[in-house]
């Protein structure tokens, strides 16, 4: 309910540079989810994937704090990814009770093929933007993040 001595959320809203990062995120999303579907593979699975490859024997917390997702939400992909036969804990040298997360021969396998079906969204962005478009558009998502980490 808007208080009388609030303004209404004018049109310019829609305007915003935030919106429409969320409807570029939103729309890159629903590619990704659309297209990994024949994989059996959501977008969450590829993103834990790619990020375990990237960094080999996180654990669970450390990959939500990375991934900015609830630790039960990690413990729910890492049950299905480790039930797929993709991902596999093991217990760390030092601390028996921490769990180290570690990608499968059939985690690499499937995280290749899905990687093939994300660069060819990328292909898509990049050969609809131009080469030109593509490299400030990317230099200015990073400036965005920099901009926002300062903060």
């Amino acid at each position: 309910m808007i208080r009388n001595d609030e303004e209404p959320v004018g049109l310019g809203a829609l305007d915003r540079v935030t919106w429409a990062l969320r409807r570029a995120e939103l729309a890159v999303q629903s590619l990704k989810e659309q297209q990994l579907r024949p994989l059996g593979m959501a977008a969450a699975h590829y993103t834990l994937l790619m990020s375990v490859h990237d960094e080999s024997g996180l654990t669970g917390a450390e990959l939500a704090r990375r991934l900015n997702v609830t630790p039960q939400a990690i413990a729910s992909l890492v049950a299905r990814l480790e039930g797929r036969g993709q991902l596999e804990r093991r217990e760390h040298s030092r601390h028996r009770h921490i769990q180290e997360l570690h990608l499968t021969d059939a985690g690499r396998e499937a995280l290749h093929a899905a990687d093939a079906v994300i660069a060819g969204i990328e292909r898509q962005v990049t050969d609809g933007l131009g080469a030109e478009d593509s490299a400030q558009l990317r230099a200015l998502l990073d400036r965005v993040v920099k901009t926002i980490r300062e903060d």
